[in-house]
This record gives structure tokens, C-alpha cells and sequence, in this order.
């Protein structure tokens, strides 16, 4: 049994929880999510917890049992708090702005860079430096994250770059010029 597929899911007030055969579907205040569950697995919704057991006695479903309760418990706080990346765009005329379901990124190159917003995703921008991507689904809020910060990957050069907030980058030296030996 898996230490994290013991810990029962707190479900708050304002959510609705249904669980069936093969997924659970989660309603809250800030959306709804189904979440498919490994075969094996199933789930008991007891008074206001949820808590991840395995089926049948098949060795090795230790590691879905805590899978699926994470997946789960995420979504349960997906749809009632909702989950937020944030980034940082560091670098002179670097610059973002929202223009509808698209945000436009000014990154440097010979050309602006438009990126497609997904539905469920909400993005704000602050004073043009500072991107906050919101949504109840965590997987989709961390892909969305990092595709943005993929479109200028932080140089450890310059510094220079789109990069989350609070993230630490190592700056490297560059060439040190000419050591005088000439040859």
C-alpha cells in the first residue's frame, strides 16, 4: 500500500464529487474536471473525504494507488482554489500583452511571437514583464507554463529570458578575450 494513497481526500464545501467505475467527475465553484482512475483503483466517499483503495489482491498497484489519489486530491483543489504559474520576462524590449484568447510576446526576434491560449487556461499580464497563467487543471497550468517559458529559455549568459517567478539561474562567465599569447 502506498503512504500517499492512505491519506484521505478533505472534500470542501461547494464541491460535488461522483465517482464511478473508471473516472471521477468533480464539480466546484470554479469549474468541473473528470479524472480517469487506473483499473484497480476505486474510491469511497464517505461523509465529506474521499479515500483511494485497490481492488482485488493484484501485486504492484501500490504505485497507481498513489498515482490516482493525487490525480484526484488535484482535482478537488483544482475546481474549488484553482492553481497559478507564474513568470517573469527578463531582458530590454522584452515585453507580453493579451489581445483576446492570444497573448503576443515581444522576445527579441525579427518578429512578434503570437501564442494560443487553450481553453481552461486564463493568462494576465502585469506591467508587460510579469505572466500569471491560471486554471483549475494542474497538468494543463504546468504545460502552459512551460511552453511559454520555451518560447526564450532563460540565457545563463545575459540572464535574459522568459523564466518562472522566484527561479534561480546559475550566471555563467563568458569568454575571457584575448589571453595575449599570439602566435
Amino acid at each position: 500500500m502506498s503512504r500517499i494513497g492512505k491519506k484521505p481526500i478533505v472534500v470542501p464545501q461547494g464541491v460535488t464529487v461522483k465517482v464511478g467505475a473508471d473516472s471521477v467527475e468533480v464539480k466546484g465553484p470554479k469549474g468541473q474536471l473528470m479524472q480517469a482512475i487506473p483499473p484497480g483503483i476505486g474510491f469511497d466517499l464517505k461523509d465529506d473525504t474521499l479515500e483511494a483503495r485497490i481492488i482485488g489482491n493484484t501485486p504492484g498497484m501500490g504505485k497507481f494507488h498513489g498515482l490516482a489519489r493525487s490525480l484526484v486530491a488535484n482535482a478537488v483543489h483544482g475546481v474549488s482554489e484553482g492553481f497559478t504559474r507564474e513568470l517573469d520576462i527578463v531582458g530590454i524590449g522584452y515585453r507580453a500583452e493579451v489581445k483576446g484568447r492570444q497573448v503576443v510576446f515581444t522576445l527579441g526576434y525579427s518578429h512578434p511571437v503570437v501564442f494560443d491560449v487553450p481553453d481552461g487556461i486564463d493568462v494576465k499580464v502585469d506591467r508587460q514583464m510579469h505572466i500569471a497563467v491560471e486554471g483549475v487543471d494542474r497538468q494543463l497550468v504546468g504545460q502552459v507554463a512551460a511552453n511559454i517559458r520555451g518560447l526564450r529559455k532563460p540565457d545563463p549568459y545575459k540572464q535574459k529570458g522568459v523564466r518562472y517567478t522566484g527561479e534561480v539561474l546559475k550566471k555563467k562567465v563568458g569568454k575571457t578575450g584575448a589571453s595575449g599569447n599570439v602566435t
